[in-house]
C-alpha cells in the first residue's frame, strides 16, 4: 500500500514535522520519517525545546558538560542545546536539501521571541544563528510584526533562508507581502 504522506508529494505538497528532539535523532525516528513517510522538513521554536529538553535524560549529558565549562544564563544554555539539534536535523535532511535543489530539506529555528518588536536586534540574532549553525538548508524563523517585516526584507536580501512565522491578527500584512518584495533581486543574483 502506498503511504498516504509520501503521496502528497505528487500533488507538490510537502510534509513538515512541527515537533524536534533529541531522541529523534538517536533513536533513528527521524530517518525513518525521511525515508518511510516523506518528511521534507522540520520546524521549530522555544515552545517545541522546552517539551523536549524537559521531559527524559536525552539532554543532560550537554548540559553537564556546559555548565561544567562555566557560568552560562539560562537563554544561553538554551540555546547551544537548540543549536546542535538544529545542526543535527539540518544534517538529516540535507539528502532531502540536495534531492529536491533546495526546494525541501530544512529545518527552522526561530529568533527570540522577545525581539519581536525590535527591528535591529532581530536582525543581528538571525545573522548570529545563520552564522553559528552554518548550514545552507537552515531557516531561520522571524515574526511578521510591523518591526520584523524589515528584518525578514533585509534578511532575504542577504540571501538568509527566512521562515516568516505569521500572526494572526486583523492588522497583520498579508503573508506573502515581505517576500515577493524581495525574492526577485535574490533570484536575479542566484542566476548570475
Amino acid at each position: 500500500m502506498t503511504n498516504p504522506l509520501k503521496t502528497l508529494q505528487e500533488y507538490g505538497q510537502s510534509v513538515w514535522l512541527d515537533f524536534l528532539s533529541r531522541d529523534l535523532f538517536r533513536s533513528g525516528e527521524l530517518k525513518r520519517l525521511i525515508a518511510e513517510d516523506g518528511l521534507r522538513g522540520m520546524t521549530s521554536n522555544p515552545s517545541i525545546f522546552e517539551k523536549a529538553i524537559g521531559h527524559g535524560e536525552d539532554y543532560d549529558a550537554q548540559i553537564a558538560e556546559l555548565e561544567a565549562s562555566g557560568d552560562l544564563d539560562p537563554g544561553t544554555l538554551f540555546e547551544r542545546l537548540a543549536v546542535t539539534d538544529i545542526q543535527s536535523a539540518a544534517d538529516a535532511l540535507r539528502p532531502v536539501y540536495d534531492q529536491t535543489q533546495g526546494r525541501d530539506g530544512y529545518v527552522s529555528i526561530e529568533v527570540s521571541p522577545y525581539l519581536a518588536m525590535q527591528t535591529d536586534a532581530t536582525i543581528e540574532e538571525a545573522r548570529r544563528l545563520w552564522r553559528e549553525i552554518g548550514r545552507d538548508n537552515l531557516m531561520v524563523k522571524i515574526p511578521a510584526t510591523k518591526p520584523g517585516l524589515p528584518a525578514i526584507r533585509t534578511m532575504i536580501a542577504e540571501g538568509v533562508n527566512i521562515n516568516i512565522t505569521l500572526l494572526f491578527t486583523p492588522r497583520s500584512p498579508k503573508p506573502t507581502s515581505p517576500v515577493s518584495r524581495n525574492t526577485s533581486p535574490r533570484a536575479a543574483t542566484r542566476t548570475k
